[in-house]
């Protein structure tokens, strides 16, 4: 058996590998979409500027403003004096944007970035992830079986609905190619592929990545922290047990840290649609709601209000709002609220399933003005799957528990065996799969404590990356006969 395999391994050594393969397809499609004009990207929805000047660039275009939605802007200014704009929210998106404008600065200009300088700091990244993450899923296997795994994540993740997020300033970009790190670290651990160490270090970072993107992203450092203690026991040696431990309790730090950070001024607008776009959205008796909360009935005029309306009812920032409305109620209150009210809870979250399966939001445009594309005109280029899943997954949440029973059941008896015959490594498939579940669940919780139905399909995208990167996970150790 052990000669087999050697010869296997010596087979695999004379042709391109699988891994191989699937990166430089992925590199070749995306690159085509990104860097060959018309170049595909994503439309401001109004949240550019959060990141923009904290990071030294402003909107250069004079005409910016009436791009909003419709069409991609590839160039911004770069602040030439001192940057007197602070971080509105801490992100790691931001070491990115620096990274990316030095680099910009050195090639290109210093009054000129061009977006695509970061696109390209994501696609090699990017890149170098989906090659990780197909070596963990064909190590060893078959090899025919093993390029029909590389066609499927070719489907799949060089799909623009997807890569288009590169050109653009939302944190998603972070989000998926730390996603696709922290799995293919975890998977890799799993299969026994390379240094433990390092693919704990590697781990690690995507893991803080990932949960430092997005500050709606708190809670996944600890979902990441508490399930990944059986990593601890992989090994037996003293080492790598400390190294785990803290590596598990930074990680938790990041998820604490990230919530703290939140400013004040954001907590209010996710109240403040959390309260007006959810709670009494879909409530039958709005003020009776409010009393609920211990709030002046009289606030039930903020009904379906948006915090970003030019004339509202009420100053949005006023001091007596703040102290008559927000104060009165937080992230926890509205969760007991949704508990006592289920058919409030299964309303919203059955409104979650419906938008939960857009990779990319129908509302922003991916060309540049100057293609003479109509305004919020959207690639179909390399978008097949993304299209497929949207019009054909059903958009309930009953579907996603049935997803979750399903998934489990296919992954438990290899986690079973594992436990008979005390295999530790053999263990930690199933909880890095739950973990995946767990995550993208909280990315639809969070959007409805957090936010209401305000801007759904863009809340949760971190759910519709994890319910794809868990369904490609069992297809392809199905298709490689890894899944028992």
């Amino acid at each position: 058996m052990k000669l087999k395999q050697h010869l296997l391994n010596i087979e695999q050594s004379r042709y391109v590998t699988p891994a191989t393969v699937s990166a430089m397809g992925v590199f070749l499609i995306t690159f085509f979409a990104l860097f060959v004009p018309p170049y595909i990207g994503m439309a401001d929805n109004g949240d550019y500027f959060r990141i923009l000047y904290s990071n030294g660039l402003y909107f250069h275009d004079p005409s910016y403003e009436s791009q909003y939605l419709g069409y991609f802007v590839k160039q911004y200014g770069i602040l030439q004096y001192f940057n007197e704009n602070g971080a509105t929210i801490f992100s790691s998106q931001s070491l990115f944007i620096k990274l990316a404008l030095h680099i910009n600065t050195w090639l290109f200009s210093t009054e000129i970035f061009d977006i695509r300088f970061q696109a390209a700091i994501y696609l090699m990244l990017y890149v170098i992830g989906i090659y990780l993450l197909v070596e963990a899923l064909t190590w060893k296997i078959e090899k025919t079986r093993a390029y029909i795994v590389s066609l499927v994540t070719i489907f799949l993740f060089a799909d623009t609905a997807y890569t288009a997020y590169f050109n653009s300033f939302f944190s998603e970009s972070v989000v998926f190619i730390a996603l696709i790190y922290a799995v293919a670290a975890g998977l890799l651990i799993y299969r026994s592929r390379y240094n433990d160490y390092v693919m704990l270090a590697i781990f690690t970072a995507a893991s803080i990545l990932l949960t430092t993107s997005k500050q709606q992203n708190a809670p996944v450092g600890v979902i990441i922290a508490v399930m990944g203690i059986l990593l601890i026991f992989i090994k037996r040696n003293k080492l790598h047990k400390v190294l785990t431990v803290a590596s598990l309790v930074i990680i938790l730090g990041a998820g604490v840290g990230s919530y703290v950070l939140i400013s004040d001024e954001f907590k209010n607008i996710n109240k403040y649609h959390a309260m007006n776009r959810g709670v009494l959205l879909h409530s039958s008796d709005p003020e009776a709601a409010l009393e609920s909360f211990a709030i002046d009935k009289q606030f039930a005029v903020l009904n379906g209000d948006i915090y970003y309306l030019p004339y509202t009812t009420i100053d949005v920032n006023s001091g007596f709002l703040v102290d008559n409305f927000y104060d009165k109620y937080g992230y926890f209150s509205i969760l007991f609220y949704y508990v006592k009210h289920p058919d409030q809870a299964v309303e919203m979250l059955n409104m979650a399933a419906k938008n939960g399966f857009a990779i990319r939001p129908q509302a922003m445009g991916n060309y540049e003005q100057s293609v003479g594309k109509p305004f919020g005109a959207q690639t179909s280029f390399f978008s097949l799957y993304s299209d497929l899943k949207q019009a054909i997954a059903p958009k309930t949440f009953g579907f996603i528990v049935l997803w979750i029973i399903v998934i489990v059941g296919l992954f438990s008896p290899s986690f079973i065996a594992a436990l008979k015959t005390k295999d530790r490594k053999a263990m930690i498939r199933l909880p890095l799969i739950v973990t995946l579940i767990f995550i993208g669940l909280s990315a639809i919780l969070v959007s409805i404590i957090g936010a209401g139905d305000a801007d759904l399909a863009k809340h949760q995208f971190l759910f519709t990356a994890c319910f794809d990167v868990v369904t490609y996970i069992a297809v392809t150790s199905w298709i490689g006969r890894q899944l028992w």
